[in-house]
């Protein structure tokens, strides 16, 4: 589990097959007042929680996967930083989490590799057979149902 202040720990998946560890140094956590939830603190208390990364800057990242996540996260970054904001949950603590297992997620999707592409593939000719004897049944039964004439 990611807790707070600690080292974040990606686990192992695709394109990660040892998971990845970004130490405490590398994160930066900023807190502000939150508009969510709360009772009579709301105003107060400073539950908000933005979670800075630079991809860019990161030390435990190879060149491979720095320029992968950087292509992946390119909408989402400024400069070459993601920025992750949680404010769900009324205290500090819980959106701490929250923000630390949003930016683990964003990193396993951003490091996996790209899927491999897709090998066209032509129908079989049973298939095609079987496809054109329905379409005709089809227009068959579709036949019998015109006006009925008195013979």
């Amino acid at each position: 589990m990611n807790r707070p202040g600690d080292d974040l720990v990606v686990p192992a998946g695709p394109g990660l097959p040892k998971g990845l560890v970004v130490p405490a140094a590398e994160l930066v956590e900023r807190f502000s007042r939150s508009p969510g939830p709360g009772g009579q603190s709301v105003n107060t208390s400073d539950t908000r929680v933005e979670l800075v990364y630079d991809v860019g800057a990161s030390t435990t990242l190879s060149d491979t996967q720095r320029q992968r996540a950087l292509r992946v996260l390119e909408p989402q970054l400024v400069g070459s930083t993601v920025v992750v904001v949680a404010s769900e949950h009324r205290s500090q603590h819980r959106n701490r989490v929250a923000a630390r297992e949003r930016l683990t997620e964003i990193l396993r999707t951003a490091l996996a590799p790209p899927p491999p592409p897709r090998r066209p593939t032509r129908p079989t000719r049973g298939s095609q057979r079987r496809r054109l004897d329905e379409k005709k049944q089809r227009g068959a039964t579709k036949a019998l149902r015109g006006r009925v004439t008195g013979d």
